[in-house]
């Protein structure tokens, strides 16, 4: 057993040295290939930046230089000297503006203004701007007090009149006749003069941080103190490379360089990028000490070695997974007759299992036909016992009705026999036009009769299995007229309110025996009312919204016990004699109602009576539109 477990052992160590000296490996060379990569590419960004910077130097210096004559040449206008010797003279104040609006639109400059020697502003190419320098005094910007000195002023700071940043430069003035300190004149002996004056030209360098942010490099112009005023970033704008001393902080307030902003480290603001603030690419701008400076983003050198890393991470995977692929092979080799072996045996035993359940489900399919078989009989006898309810309900409220309508022929047939009587004699004397009239009574009669049995064989036929548009209002009539004579006769009044386009889809003769059966239980409600009573009426309401078509059955009655109400729908259930009914005219009504997706309620009217309200669904399709 010794020898067994030693000879199982030996071989799984060595396959965790070999596996950790691989991982060892691979990891060797992917953190070289890094390493190189990202080096390269550092010294790539650095030679680009600085062949960047040396044309954007270039184009600044070339930018600065060229407005470096335009003070010292406007200082030596005539006009000049003469306003600053009359400075209250008004119409010198009006020409020299003029020539100084002039001048800065030509130079393209943003502004050129004349100040005395106390700084005050008495002239200005803004003179007509809202932000006009007018009036101002600048003696404590450096500019100024250089020129004063009888040397080039140069500054560049945020405009304190404007709040616009730009770089100044300033040239004394001289009195008329009198020249600077030169060369020349020293070499001659001549006495250089005081200036009286200072000219100042402020030009504006946005154009060069708009072109700037095409540059996905980080470029910056800093002053002597390392406090950037020009970059592509926005937020660069007003912050030091450095933290400042408090002298240098102390100064930049004195003269509102930077208007007075606190001047922070950019790297202390500067949180959605990398940036190494130590390594940079730098080069030197203008005659004040700047410093335009470019910086490498460290994501490229960082992407540049993570793809050289991937790359060699890429090599290794695919030699390791190329060896993985012919072991992988040998072993598949040698499963796969096993697999095999295991498909058909699993393959056998899914088709012993497929006519097994198809068994089961023919079974139980020839159950479900069955049970469907049974179910259709009983519900074709439901319909068909449910339609011979409906029938015999009708036949049933016909006998009731039989009475009233006796008395509605008999009427007619009594005139008929008088009319025919009087149109006999009227003929025998040879009067024709009082026969006419005689017959046409008679037609009148006999038609009156015909709309009354008319009504009563389509109200006692079997309704035929079909749902069309009907027309609610025109239902109502007909149900009305049938049931009026009974009204008549025991002395009740049948008030009708019903308006036109109610339709609803349903049986238009079920829909009469409803409100035939209703109308007929209002009418019992109230003949119970004593004879003495004025409000013996019944009242029928049709109204409508936008879903529902509806007719409200009022009596003057004396409403319906609360225990009944709940029960009144039920079949055989009534609160009549048992001679006056069997209890299935409300119950048959509901059923009849709900089979058209309607639906019958029964309340209690708060001043008295019952109400009973038939809600059947409203249709939009025209009249007499068969619904199969």
């Amino acid at each position: 057993m010794r020898p067994a477990r030693f000879s199982f052992t030996r071989p799984a160590t060595a396959t965790i040295a070999l596996v950790a000296a691989l991982f060892a490996l691979a990891a060797v060379l992917v953190c070289s290939a890094y390493w190189f990569a990202a080096t390269f590419a550092r010294e790539e960004l650095q030679q680009s930046g600085d062949r960047q910077l040396k044309l954007i130097s270039l184009d600044l210096e070339s930018a600065l230089e060229k407005y470096e004559t335009l003070p010292y040449s406007v200082a030596y206008l005539p006009l000049a000297a003469q306003l600053l010797a009359q400075p209250d003279d008004a119409p010198l104040v009006t020409a020299l503006n003029l020539v100084l609006r002039d001048l800065q639109r030509q130079a393209k400059v943003a502004a050129i203004y004349l100040m005395d020697a106390q700084g005050k502003t008495i002239a200005a190419s803004n003179w007509d701007s809202p932000q006009t320098y007018m009036g101002q005094n600048f003696s404590f910007r450096p500019y100024f007090r250089q020129a004063m000195t009888g040397q080039a002023g140069r500054f560049y700071a945020i405009g304190n009149t404007t709040n616009i940043p730009g770089y100044f430069i300033a040239q004394a003035v001289y009195p008329a006749g009198v020249r600077p300190f030169s060369k020349e004149a020293s070499t001659t002996g001549e006495t250089p003069g005081s200036p009286i004056g200072v000219i100042a030209v402020k030009i504006s360098l946005t154009e060069f941080e708009q072109a700037w942010r095409s540059s996905e490099e980080p470029i910056a112009l800093s002053d002597q103190y390392g406090v950037v005023f020009l970059s592509n970033r926005p937020d660069w704008q007003y912050r030091s490379l450095r933290p400042l001393d408090p002298a240098v902080q102390q100064s930049l307030g004195t003269t509102l360089q930077y208007g007075g902003k606190p001047i922070v480290p950019v790297s202390a603001l500067d949180k959605s990028e990398r940036l190494d603030f130590g390594t940079y690419v730098a080069r030197p701008v203008g005659r004040l000490s700047w410093q335009l400076m470019l910086f490498p983003l460290e994501a490229k050198i960082r992407l540049a070695g993570i793809k050289a890393a991937l790359v060699a991470l890429l090599l290794l995977v695919l030699s390791a997974t190329a060896a993985a692929v012919v072991y992988q092979r040998r072993q598949r080799l040698r499963e796969g007759l096993l697999a095999r072996q295991a498909l058909q045996s699993a393959a056998d035993e899914l088709e012993l299992r497929i006519a097994q359940r198809t068994r089961e489900l023919t079974l139980a399919n020839q159950q479900l036909a069955a049970q469907y078989s049974k179910l259709k009989d009983a519900e074709n006898l439901l319909r068909s016992t449910q339609d011979e309810m409906v029938q015999t309900g009708k036949l049933a409220m016909l006998g009731q009705m039989a009475a009233g309508m006796t008395h509605e022929l008999n009427q007619p047939l009594t005139a008929i026999r008088a009319f025919a009587d009087n149109a006999v004699t009227y003929l025998a004397r040879g009067n024709l036009r009082q026969a006419g009239d005689n017959l046409s009574h008679i037609g009148a009669a006999s038609a009156r009769m015909g709309s009354i049995i008319a009504q009563l064989k389509g109200f006692a036929r079997k309704s035929p299995e079909a749902v069309a548009v009907v027309d609610m209002a025109q239902s109502l009539r007909a149900a009305a007229l049938l049931v009026q004579s009974e009204f008549d006769r025991h002395g009740v009044q049948l008030v009708l309110s019903d308006q036109a386009g109610m339709l609803v889809l349903g049986d238009a003769v079920r829909i009469e025996q409803v409100l035939i059966n209703l109308m007929r239980n209002a009418l019992d409600a109230t003949v119970q009312m004593q004879a003495s009573d004025s409000a013996r009426q019944v009242s029928v309401e049709l109204e409508a919204d936008a879903q529902y078509v509806r007719i409200r059955i009022i009596d003057a009655g004396t409403g319906l016990p609360e225990h009944v109400i709940g029960h009144l729908f039920e079949p055989f259930f009534t609160t009549k004699p048992s001679d006056q009914g069997l209890g299935l005219g409300l119950a048959i009504s509901s059923s009849i109602v709900q089979a058209m997706n309607g639906s019958l309620s029964a309340s209690n009217r708060p001043g008295g009576g019952a109400e009973f309200v038939v809600s059947i669904p409203r249709s939009t399709d025209k009249p007499d539109t068969l619904v199969l």
